[in-house]
Order: structure tokens, then C-alpha cells, then sequence
């Protein structure tokens, strides 16, 4: 393989057999229960980064069923995502993913850094309880309930929020250990077609562990549930943020980290 074959192949590992295709990537039906609740804001605001804005000490854990998705196919995956806002402008911040399929972990932390790790999430109806479980190897991390499609929720008013800007910390570190890309991500849910949303009484129940602490933003208080089916498009995002050239960062150079544009994607 000649040098100048390398680059125009290069969008994921390995080069010869990539991990996932590209872009972008539909998903139809995709079924998501969100759980909002209220935790410790002194806990909340320590795992946001600036600058990103904490307004309130709300959390959503969310179970994702994605039974067609391009390229990623049958899946499944869990997390917990934080209200914020950033240059004033409401948001959400997702702090940690847990997912049971290799593309897609894959291609979210390379492409947009989703803080993606391998689990077992699952999502179903039994009876008349809509029920998501998280499992981190043998431990039962998550557990959440809600009736099932007790009420009906205005889909306009859903659609809006599934519109917001979405934000994540992309990080890839260069051979040496050091941050190689380290920045602020905005993506959007394109091409959005809600096809239902409810609400319902529910619970969330979570443990803790050492390599998924899900548990250190304790649940002290429910504050919504909602059970969303969707059709709607991911493509690329764009950076807004990079903490390696905040002038904190320039202003060490014996401290700063190696950097290549040529390894962001936006």
C-alpha cells in the first residue's frame, strides 16, 4: 500500500476491515426510557466540565433500544446524561455510556467521544411495566420501571427537546499516554420522527461499582419518566471547545500536551 493510499482510507481502525462505515448513521425505531432525577449538586457539578453550566442538579438515565441502526445494527446501550447549558444556551452533557455491541462503541468514541464501555443494558415490556436493567459483568448496576405507556405526552414538546444541542468530551490520547485531543463536542438529532412519548409512575434503583460508578450521583428524588419511540439521523458534530489550547494550558509549555488537528474530526 502506497503512502498516499493511507490517508483517504483512514476514517477508522482496523484500515484494511474499519470497525463501522461512515456516516451518517440512521436509526429506526429506536426506543428510549429517560429517567430524570434529582441528585447531590456538589457531586454533579464535580463531573461537569467547564465550560459547560450546571442549573440545576438534575440527571437523566436513559435505556436505549435500537433495533436498526446503519452499520451498528441490533443494540442496546445506557447512561446518564446532565442538563447544562453552554454560552447560555440549553443542553445536555452525557457523562457515561454503557453498550453491548462493538461498532458502536467503536464509532462513538472515535468519531464524536461518546464515553462508551462494553456492558449488558437491556430494555423491555413484562406485563404492564416497561423495565430497564444495566449489568456491568455479573453486577446489577441500574434498575428502572415504568408503567407502561400510562399517558400521553405532546409529541411537539418532545420533539423540541430531542432537538437540543447535545455535548461530550472527546478525548484520544497520543502514543505516549498524553492528551492528543482533548476538546468540547456539539452534535444534534437530525431528521427526528417521533412516532409516540409517555409518561407513567416509575422508579430507578442504582448500585454501586468500582469501574461503573453510576451510583456516585445518588437518586434522591424522581422528578419524570418518559418512554419515547423515534426514527431520526446522527451525522457529524462540531468542536466548540479545546482545553489544550485554553491559555491556562498555553501559558505552561512544559506542561502542555502534544496536539494534531489532524486526528479530530471536526
Amino acid at each position: 500500500m502506497k503512502i498516499n493510499s493511507v490517508l483517504p482510507t483512514a476514517f477508522s481502525m482496523p484500515l484494511t476491515s474499519p470497525a463501522f462505515p461512515t456516516g451518517p448513521y440512521h436509526f429506526v425505531d429506536r426506543e428510549v426510557l429517560i429517567i430524570t432525577y434529582r441528585t447531590d449538586p456538589a457531586r454533579l457539578r464535580a463531573v461537569v466540565p467547564e465550560p459547560l453550566e450546571v442549573r440545576e442538579p438534575l440527571v437523566h438515565f436513559e435505556f436505549i433500544r435500537t433495533p436498526d441502526a446503519t452499520g451498528f445494527g441490533d443494540y442496546t446501550e445506557s447512561g446518564q446524561v446532565i442538563p447544562v447549558t453552554f454560552d447560555g444556551v440549553a443542553g445536555s452533557y452525557t457523562l457515561a455510556m454503557y453498550v453491548d455491541d462493538h461498532p458502536p462503541i467503536a464509532a462513538g468514541r472515535e468519531l464524536w467521544g461518546f464515553p462508551k464501555k462494553l456492558a449488558r443494558p437491556e430494555l423491555g415490556v413484562h406485563t404492564d411495566t416497561l423495565v430497564g436493567t444495566l449489568d456491568y459483568g455479573p453486577v446489577r448496576i441500574a434498575t428502572a420501571t415504568m408503567g407502561y405507556k400510562h399517558h400521553a405526552l405532546n409529541l411537539g414538546n418532545e420533539r423540541k427537546r430531542l432537538k437540543m444541542p447535545n455535548f461530550l468530551l472527546k478525548v484520544l490520547p497520543h502514543v505516549d499516554g498524553k492528551p492528543r485531543v482533548c476538546e468540547l463536542v456539539r452534535y444534534h438529532l437530525e431528521n427526528i420522527e417521533l412516532k409516540g412519548a409517555w409518561t407513567g409512575p416509575s422508579s430507578l434503583q442504582l448500585s454501586p461499582h468500582a469501574l461503573a460508578p453510576v451510583a456516585d450521583l445518588p437518586v434522591l428524588e424522581i422528578v419524570e419518566a418518559r418512554h419515547l419511540i423515534a426514527d431520526l439521523t446522527l451525522d457529524a458534530g462540531e468542536r466548540v471547545f479545546d482545553y489544550l489550547d485554553h491559555p491556562q494550558i498555553a501559558a505552561a509549555p512544559s506542561t502542555r500536551r502534544v496536539r494534531a488537528s489532524s486526528l479530530s474530526f471536526f
